[in-house]
This record gives C-alpha cells, structure tokens and sequence, in this order.
C-alpha cells in the first residue's frame, strides 16, 4: 500500500517545539450536519448495550426457527423442538461473559467474528448436550424415518446461527459507523487535562469519528491558554466536574495528565462514577502501556502488569518464517498477473521493470525496497525538482512522468507487488511499520517522537497506520504512533485483521 508518498514533516518553526513532547495532530472540524429529529435521540449512544442485546436475541430466535423449520419430520415430538429455544439463552449468556457487549473504542466487525462464531458453537453444543439429557430415547432398533434425532436440528440451527448473528452485528456496525462519520454520533466526553496529551486526545476523537467519542469540554485547575483549548471550551477546574456534566450532558470523563494533584484526580474519578460517568485514565507510562496489560492488587494497592513483547523473540522468529512462506505461495498465486505487469511496465517506456530504492529495515539497515516502475525515465535537460521546506518527499516530484499502466498501478497499489521478493528475501515483513528512505529517517528521528522505535521491527508492505488511514500526506508522528502501537500489541490474529483491512483499502482504489 502506498504511504511513502507526499507525507507532512514538520514546518522548521514546530521542529523544537510539540513534537519532541507529544505526536499532536492538527485538529479537524465535523461539517456540523444535524440528524434527522427521530435519530437526535440515539446521538449520544445510550442504548448501545440494549439495542446490540436485543439483535443477537432476534437473530438467534430467528435462527432456532429456521433450524425447526429447516428440519423435516416430526420436530415436534419428545419435545425436541420445546428444547430448541433454549439455544436463545444459552447464546446470550456466553456472549456476555465474553464481554460481547462491552462498548469499547474503534471496535471492528472482524473483533467480533472469531468470539461469536465461538460463542455460537458453545450454545450449540450446550442445546445439543441438555436435548440428549432429557429427550426421551427411541426404542430398541435403530431410528425410524418418522423419528428426528436432536443432532439434526442442533445442526441446523447452528448453522444458521454462524449466518445471521455475525450478519446482524455487521449491518448494526455499518449503519453505527455511518452515522458516527456523517452525524457525529458518539458519547459526550469531558477531557481532564490542557497539556499535550489532552491536545492529542481531543484531536485523534475528533479526527476518527469511529472512536464514538465527542469532546465537549476540557477541565484543569490552571486556566488553559487559548492555543490550548484545540475548539472545545475550558468549563472550569476539576471541583466543577458537576456543573459541567449537567451543562454539556457527558457521560465520559477522560483524565489526562494535569497540573490537578493525583489525590483530586481520585477524588474527581469518584465524583464523576457518582454522576454515572464511565472514566478512562491515561496512565502515567502510557509509551510501556500496551493492550495485553492487566490489574494484580496488592493488598489494596492495584498493580499494572505490563505485557512483554520481544521483537527479538521466538514468535517475530515464526512470523517472519510465516511471512516468506506466504510471500512465496502468494508470488505463485499471482504469477500470471505478476508477469502481465512486468510486460505492460517494459512495453509502457524505456526502462528497467523494477524500480529499487534505499530503504531502513530493521534495526537501521539498509535495503534495496523493490515496485514496479511507474515514471518514465526523467528527461536530461529537464530542470532539478527542489522540495518545498516542510514538505516530505515522494508523490510526483516535478513534472508527472507516470505512464498510463503506472497510473493504474498506483491507484490500485498493485505497483507495491514486487516487495513480496523482498519478503521472501527477508529484508522486509507482510505487515510491519512502511519503511522510509535514509535520509529522511534520520531527519524524522530527531524530530518526532519516538520514530526510531519503529525499526525494533522488520518493515511491512502494510502496516496497522496505513488501515487506519495514515497515507500519503498525513503525518509522521501520527504514523509513528500507531506502528509502536502494533508492535508493542503484536499477534498473529493483529497481522490477519491488518491483511483483511489492507484487502478492503485496497479494493477501494485510493491512490
């Protein structure tokens, strides 16, 4: 996927400022468009919990009918097609105990898939066992063809069940998403802070809608400069969490670091628990912090254990042995297309078929990252292309010299083919922080935070910035931001849902 081009580095005056303390994006507006009056009333996402309840309850009722109905015979004897129903709740209760129906940020159908089709076959399982107990067995001699074995109809409504509840929590996520993005749908949420985590915390749920998070207020015992109210209002100090809830109607209280001392902050937490709020808490080694952390309490003391990932361990050892394989089935597969691409880039113009240019890959080394050439060849004469200052390289430089094939590649990242060679070569990873030239890295490094972390890893042909949006001139820091993330949360489960999300990006043809 493409993402080496036209990134943003930042403008000389901002380089010794912001972006040495914190990754701060620049702000984006909602266009302000107000819902229909009939949906005003599920903006703020209070029902989430009972209307996601009451759609797996339909779809697995509707599944436990089609499953009798699909079953020819005498369903409804011994009672067979009475035990059915309890499938409904056997269902409902592992999904809550599965934490299916928990409201979390930026959560994606492909979350759902593997614990509900588990969930499903669990209930299935549980309905089959409870019908085997208490069904009246046949008599002596085998099973007659007026008679149904509970088995049938189990299958068939698990069946059923694997279809439609995963279906109905997809379209539900759809129309969710679509009304987050179009009418800034979401949970009203008051930011505790006006530093620059506070600054990134308002901006990133105001840039990514899909988060459900609108922040209507900031509060800190020292009044915030204008500059620092990044379009929300500074509603007071943390004593006026109350006056604030009932003026803004929030029901999210997010703490951030603040001038506020710790022993208010737990005082503010509880106040806001009192008023119904849900609080998050940043905690203090945010950078350390990752998703496989858990709470151990020590006597009453509550411990944060911080999940190990080691780049250098024996699970990056069998995802790169992974990786090769995959890259190498994955050349085979596509070799007819591979091939058409090689002779329509030789018949487009003069020049060499592959394009290699000087990449950084793990641990700072250098390596020739390969595409299919898109540009013809630069004209001798033609005058040198300088790089505006706080621009970042790539894109098209000068004069546009793709051809049309190479047009077509871009648009479709098909341009990005050939660095499956360098996976199987071992310089590069499926999915992985997107490398970038030399010398720009060493530019980024002293400017953005925590950039040269991301080389702990081999790079990828995709990576979890780029599904989340993060290409061509968005910002490095924000790159940098989510390519730590991935590693300090890598799985081999993370690398599958990044490939199907890199699939769905590209399908959408985004140059």
């Amino acid at each position: 996927m493409h993402q080496d081009a036209r990134t943003t580095v930042p403008a000389p005056s901002e380089r010794l400022t912001v972006p040495r303390l914190m990754s701060v994006p620049l702000p984006i507006e909602f266009d302000g468009r107000s819902a229909p009056r009939w949906l005003e009333f599920f903006r703020d996402e209070r029902g989430y919990t009972a209307l996601t309840v009451v759609l797996d309850i339909w779809s697995a009722t509707c599944a436990v009918a089609l499953g009798v109905w699909w079953t020819s015979g005498p369903v409804g004897e011994r009672g067979i097609a009475a035990l059915s129903w309890l499938f409904v709740p056997i269902v409902i209760v592992i999904l809550t105990t599965r934490s299916m129906y928990k409201q979390k940020l930026n959560h994606r159908f492909l979350d759902d898939v593997e614990p509900v089709e588990t969930s499903v076959a669990v209930a299935a399982l549980g309905t089959l066992t409870i019908m085997m107990l208490a069904v009246p067995q046949l008599p002596t001699g085998g099973v007659t063809p007026e008679y149904v074995r509970p088995s049938e109809v189990v299958l068939r409504i698990w069946l059923c069940a694997a279809v439609l509840l995963p279906l109905t929590r997809l379209i539900r996520s759809l129309v969710q998403r679509y009304l987050r993005r179009k009418y800034n749908f979401g949970v009203s949420a008051l930011v505790v802070g006006s530093g620059p985590i506070a600054h990134q915390l308002v901006a990133r749920m105001k840039q990514v809608p899909d988060y459900g998070l609108r922040p209507v207020g900031l509060l800190d015992d020292l009044r915030p400069t204008d500059a620092d109210l990044v379009h929300v209002p500074y509603l007071g100090a943390s004593d006026d969490l109350e006056n604030a809830v009932r003026k803004t109607r929030a029901c999210e209280l997010i703490v951030a670091p603040s001038a506020t001392s710790d022993e208010d902050l737990a005082r503010l937490a509880h106040e806001a628990h009192r008023l119904g709020m849900r609080v998050r808490v940043v905690p203090r080694l945010m950078d350390a912090v990752g998703g496989g952390a858990w709470v151990e309490h020590l006597g009453g003391v509550p411990l944060i254990v911080l999940d190990r990932i080691d780049p250098q361990g024996w699970q990056f050892a069998v995802k790169h042995t992974g990786d090769r394989v995959a890259a190498g089935l994955g050349l085979l597969l596509i070799s007819p297309i591979f091939l058409t691409l090689m002779l329509l880039v030789r018949l487009s113009s003069p020049g060499p078929i592959f394009f290699a240019q000087p990449r950084i890959g793990r641990d700072g080394n250098v390596f020739d990252c390969l595409k299919f050439r898109s540009m013809r060849p630069l004209d001798p004469g033609a005058a040198a292309f300088e790089l505006k200052d706080g621009s970042a390289p790539g894109g098209v430089e000068g004069e546009d010299r793709r051809t049309w094939i190479g047009k077509i590649m871009r648009r479709t990242s098909l341009d990005e083919l050939p660095q499956l060679i360098n996976v199987v070569r071992g310089d590069m990873s499926l999915v992985g922080p997107r490398p970038e030239r030399p010398e720009f890295v060493e530019l980024f490094e002293m400017q953005i935070r925590r950039y040269g972390e991301r080389h702990r890893v081999k790079a990828g042909v995709t990576g979890w910035a780029q599904v989340h949006g993060l290409r061509g001139q968005t910002s490095i820091a924000d790159r940098a931001e989510f390519d730590n993330y991935y590693i300090e949360n890598w799985s081999l489960l993370l690398d599958l849902k990044i490939l199907l999300l890199t699939v769905i990006a590209v399908l959408r043809s985004a140059e």
